[in-house]
This record gives C-alpha cells, structure tokens and sequence, in this order.
C-alpha cells in the first residue's frame, strides 16, 4: 500500500465531501439535534397535565382539595364540567389527560373517613397514567373514627388500558412510525431515481404537467401505504391483544391522512436532493425529531413550550393523537378535527411546495 496513492484517495474524498453541502451540514447537524433534544425536549418529569373538574359539592373544602391538587403542578385545570359524564366525553375527545369528581356528598365523606375526590386519567398514555396516580399520594388528613383501615382519600382510575399494557400504547403509535419512515422515503428518492436512471429525459419528452406527475408518483403509495397499516393492527390485535374499541373505518381514514401527508413531504424532499443518498440523509433529518417529539416514545406533555410548538409542525404528533383516540378511547374523527385538519393543511403546503419546485428539465 504506497502512501501517496492513499493520501491521493483521501484528499479526493474530502474534497467530494465539502461539495456536498447536505452531507456536510448534517455532520454537525444530526448529533448537536440529538443533544438539543435529550438535553432540553426530553422530560419523563410530567407536569401540567391538562385536567377538567367536575365539582359537584361546591364547598370551601373541596375546593381548598381541588387547589392542593393543583398545586403539586402535575395538573392544570383547562376546563370546567358539571357531571363526571361531561368530564369523560372530554377525555374520549382528548380535550384533557385528566377528569377530577367531587361527588355532591363531599362533606359527609369527609366526615366519615371515605374516599373525597376521583381522578379519571387517560390511559392511552402510559405516562399520563403514571404520573396521574402520583396524586393518591397526596396527603389528606382523615378522620380519627376511620381507623388505620380506611379507603383512600384520593382514587385514581385509569381508562382505555387499566392494565397499562404497554403494547396497548405502543402498537397504535407504530402505525405512525412504519408509515412515516417507510412513506417519506419511497416518494423521497422517486424523482431522484428518475434522474439517475435516465427517465427524466422521457418525462420530459411527454405532455405530462407537473401536477399530473407529482399526483402519479403519490397515489400507487397509498395503497402500499394501508397494506403495512393492515399488517400492524392485524399482527397488533393477533399477537398482543390491542383493541379497536373506534371505527375501523375512521382507523383507515386516519392512516390515509398520514400517508398523504408524508407522501407529499418525501415529494418535496425529492425536489431538493441530487441523489438517492442525498434524499435518505434529509429523510433521516426528518425522522429522528418526528420519533422523539410527537409523543411516540417520550410524553409530550413533559416538552418545553418550544419543543412542543415544533412538534405541531410534525405529522405524525397529530396522527398519534387519531390513531390512539380512535382506537384506544374510541373516539371519531369529527370529534378530533383539529388534528384532522392539521393533516390536511399540511398535505396541501407540502404538495404545493413540491409542484412549485419541480421544474421538467435536467438542470
């Protein structure tokens, strides 16, 4: 092995490298994101879960309760209900994480030593339901007449996964996951391909408009799309037992909506990269915030307000909150419209930002 000839390979790798200029950025890029995002985005620490209050005693004393949960911080009252019916309907819609019922006869189980208030939590999030139960901890003087026996002051229960199964949660959100990897990265090298094959010349010789071909590459995806969606919930209900307790009908709508969403994005993606490398790299870019923001792996709710203004922008953060309601809290779609269109918005952008830069020529 002579040196020179070595050092001639090196210098000519380097200097390819500095020419690409996305290879180049992501160098840096990728790890100061990854630190950036477990050093400040990544919080297990839940706080200021979203909490209706159903407060049916009206008393000093259980409103007095009623701040001393609140003021441990895991919770934060957004909404207010008259019956615990109202506070579960807010939950199905995922309007809060948590329901806190005062019963009328507040004062007389104060009383008589028995439980005061009832959390209803969320269970379609394994940490809302973790972080949730901290609060039957929270100290409340009972009587002396209710024994070292007495019930709980404070009772928790868990909804839509009482057993906190995990593959309850998970499932469900690996339907985002498979869709968003596999999806942004079929359409991201598809204009690419075209280039280094040599078709781009043959597309360019035909009467095809833009729209026509950016429309044609998307749509024979969705259907690859709904198959790898049927192959999770069927292995998902076959080998872990995951429930449809919604539509199958709104599960399948709501998957569409995410296929078109990274379709359209890979679209954009394709008209930005040179090569098939260069796509794969920007869709990596991509993928690594999706997974740690959208709530798949780590709660959202534990995110600093910038994290989570940056999660909004992500399309699988909204379908995790359909797919999960759907499925888990059976809940439909016309009651989760804003994250319904929240997707269709960004479909639109990202189609019509991908027409725009596509241009039928070789330059």
């Amino acid at each position: 092995m002579k040196w020179r000839r070595l050092q001639a390979v090196m210098l000519k790798e380097l200097r390819q490298m500095r020419r690409d200029r996305i290879t180049l950025a992501m160098i840096v890029a990728i790890p100061v994101m990854q630190l950036i995002l477990f050093g400040y985005a990544i919080n297990t620490n839940l706080r200021g879960l979203a909490a209706g209050v159903a407060d049916q005693a009206g008393t000093a004393g259980s409103r007095a309760l009623v701040m001393d949960i609140v003021a441990t911080g895991v919770v934060e009252v957004v909404a207010q209900a008259d019956t615990p019916q109202a506070l579960m309907t807010q939950l199905r819609r995922g309007q809060i994480n948590v329901g806190i019922v005062v019963p009328a006869d507040f004062e007389r189980r104060r009383s008589d030593g028995r439980e005061l208030v009832q959390i209803l939590v969320d269970g379609s999030d394994n940490a809302v339901q973790g972080a949730a139960a901290q609060l039957a901890q929270l100290p409340v003087d009972a009587p002396v007449s209710a024994g070292p026996r007495a019930p709980p002051r404070i009772g928790v229960v868990g909804f839509y996964n009482p057993e906190r199964r995990s593959a309850v949660n998970i499932v469900p959100g690996l339907i985002g996951v498979i869709l968003t990897m596999t999806m942004v990265l079929f359409t991201g090298v598809a204009i690419v391909r075209e280039r280094e094959r040599g078709n781009m010349e043959l597309l360019i010789a035909t009467p095809v408009s833009r729209s026509e071909l950016m429309v044609g590459k998307v749509l024979p995806y969705v259907g690859i799309g709904l198959v790898q969606t049927s192959v999770v919930l069927a292995l998902g209900v076959w080998l872990f037992q995951v429930p449809i307790n919604g539509s199958l009908l709104h599960v399948y709508l709501a998957s569409v909506l995410l296929i078109a969403a990274n379709l359209t994005l890979g679209l954009l993606i394709s008209t930005r990269a040179r090569s098939q490398f260069q796509a794969m790299q920007m869709t990596f870019f991509l993928f690594l915030p999706s997974i740690l923001l959208s709530g798949f792996m780590f709660p959202f709710a534990g995110m600093p307000v910038l994290a989570q203004w940056i999660a909004e922008l992500l399309p699988l953060t909204h379908f995790l909150r359909l797919i999960r309601g759907v499925m888990l809290r059976g809940a439909d779609l016309a009651e989760l419209w804003p994250d319904v269109l929240a997707l269709l918005a960004f479909t639109v952008v990202m189609m019509t930002l991908a027409i725009a830069r596509f241009r039928k020529r070789l330059d």
